[in-house]
């Protein structure tokens, strides 16, 4: 049997999830909860085999975050973080947290099944990439993806360059680069426009 906590805020997901989980005959739902910063706790009262782990949740508490310290502290525990979003940086944060397996919210039941199963197998579930929501098929470096994070924080150009580490004029061509990429004419619209989209999640 697969003892299994569900970190989710969305408490029609949640108890969607928990009914869909508790109908198979290999798995029960010894936890439920809607903030990630009460999950470690959760844990050592249910101790479970699998945790599925939102990335966002109430107060903006981030699961990825308690993901790594679960991983840190229970290392024989599968991590399967999921998201409703197709934030660039959930994937490799992910993975970079110790995550066993990823996926999106938006998956049929039946592979969202499969992937709490193969990942208790030993098999890890990444997508390739996240589900497009820009213009055409754009990819972005990774100091594209910091510096337009930081102007969606409504950073000054001389703040990004110091923050980065780089010179104005660095920060101005990548910039130019990324509204060449994507056809704007103003890296505040496209700021917009990718906040919007979940393209970009800033730290305000």
């Amino acid at each position: 049997m697969i003892k299994i906590l569900i970190v989710e805020d969305q408490v029609i997901m949640r108890d969607s999830l928990a009914n869909l989980i508790n109908g198979q005959e290999d798995m029960r739902v010894v936890g439920s909860i809607g903030n990630a910063s009460e999950a470690l706790e959760v844990f050592k009262m249910t101790v479970p085999d699998l945790v599925l782990m939102d990335v966002c949740t109430d107060n903006n508490e981030n699961g990825i975050s308690a993901a790594a310290d679960i991983r840190c502290k229970y290392p024989a525990t599968k991590i399967i973080i999921m998201t409703g979003m197709p934030e660039i940086t959930y994937l490799e944060s992910s993975k970079k947290a110790g995550a066993d397996s990823f996926l999106y919210k938006n998956i049929k039941s039946e592979a969202f099944l499969a992937t709490i199963r193969s990942t208790m197998d030993g098999y890890g579930t990444f997508p390739r990439e996240a589900p497009s929501v820009l213009p055409g098929s754009l990819t972005f470096t990774e100091t594209e993806i910091a510096i337009l994070r930081l102007v969606c924080e409504t950073k000054s150009r001389k703040e990004i360059a110091q923050e980065l580490a780089m010179s104005e004029g660095s920060v101005k061509a990548v910039i130019t680069d990324i509204l060449n990429k994507t056809g704007y004419d103003s890296i505040l619209r496209f700021a917009v426009y990718a906040v919007s989209k979940g393209f970009i999640k800033p730290n305000l």
